[in-house]
């Protein structure tokens, strides 16, 4: 099965529960994937397994795997990110940053702040709005999102590709699912790293205390696996300007693996990086980092590059997006700062 989650989906804030069931005192133990099937209209097991890795699958409030064996007065709840009865595919006269577009694709500069498909409160301004109404034939992915092979979060900036037909979704995802496409992001995080590269490892999952955060697993008992490699671009005295590429595509899997390592992203609200995180007490310096704050309000991560094989010709095919203003200005400025100050 392709899976299309390979690059980082946009911010989950809510889970919607889409079913509800309450096991009956005579029930026999019954694997849960095999029990949801004989309950849910046109589910199949391999969505409903999928849908246990992702942990939409619940028993008695929390997430369980597919072998989850349901037991009689069991309360059973299968969620997702997107509402039920979802019909919010409208067509709006958005402008896109199209950075090239033929029959078969396209790839869009996605800017901070631009949700990509509608859902949990954002249900009009995202990218799949913008191509509705730039064309009204779109091809779907497994989650029934027009033209979607991969997602960026909603405050990451950055290049994505989408599909214009059956052929190229499947070719695209395929690429992603496989690894054999390229991305690299480009990040400023918090502290000086001891090494000019690096790899992070361990697997990544949703926290099991705050499950608007991805946590990061070593051990591997939890979550799935992720691979993180990065090289030091500029050091700039309390932070640094990292290049990312990703082996892996989980969740939020820069800003957790750097988390993990004691780096967040720089004002990475959801992962602590919004605090003084390193530097002096002056006064001065806090003004300072507050006003890089201001001038960069969100997480410091841009998806720079993207290479994959096109899927009729075969040709590779390489973007690259310039670092967005927000977050150029912000380097810009510590660049002038660590100019002008002593950085023990």
């Amino acid at each position: 099965m392709i899976d299309p989650h390979w690059e980082e989906p946009e911010e989950d804030d809510v889970l919607h529960q889409h079913h509800h069931f309450l096991v009956s005192a005579g029930q026999n133990p019954l694997r849960i994937d095999k029990f949801l099937m004989n309950l849910i209209e046109k589910a199949t097991r391999n969505k409903i397994q999928q849908a246990a890795k992702e942990d939409m699958i619940w028993a008695n409030g929390v997430p369980v795997k597919s072998n989850y064996k349901v037991k009689p007065h069991d309360e059973i709840q299968v969620m997702f990110t997107h509402p039920p009865h979802e019909n919010l595919l409208i067509a709006e006269d958005i402008p896109l940053d199209i950075v090239y577009e033929d029959a078969d694709l396209m790839v869009v500069n996605k800017p901070a702040g631009m949700v990509v498909h509608p859902g949990h409160g954002n249900y009009s301004g995202t990218l799949i709005n913008a191509l509705l109404h730039h064309s009204a034939q779109w091809p779907v992915n497994s989650d029934d999102r027009p033209g979607l092979v991969h997602r960026i979060d909603k405050d990451t900036s950055g290049l994505l590709v989408v599909a214009k037909n059956d052929q190229a979704m499947v070719h695209l995802s395929k690429q992603f699912a496989d690894k054999t496409s390229e991305r690299q992001y480009i990040a400023l995080v918090w502290g000086t790293l001891d090494q000019e590269q690096g790899t992070i490892t361990g697997h990544i999952g949703r926290s099991l205390k705050n499950r608007l955060q991805m946590d990061v697993f070593p051990d591997g008992a939890y979550g799935k696996e992720a691979v993180t490699h990065y090289q030091v671009v500029e050091r700039l005295g309390y932070i640094t300007l990292v290049s990312c590429r990703l082996e892996t595509g989980r969740t939020h899997q820069i800003r957790a693996h750097f988390k993990h390592i004691g780096h967040p992203l720089f004002n990475d609200e959801r992962y602590g990086g919004h605090q003084i995180l390193k530097g002096t007490t002056f006064t001065k310096y806090k003004q300072f980092v507050e006003n890089a704050f201001k001038v960069l309000p969100r997480q410091a991560l841009h998806a720079q590059t993207l290479g994959f094989i096109h899927p009729r010709t075969g040709e590779r095919c390489f973007f690259e997006s310039p670092i967005p203003q927000d977050m150029s200005d912000c380097i810009h400025k510590w660049r002038n700062y660590t100019h002008n100050q002593r950085i023990d």
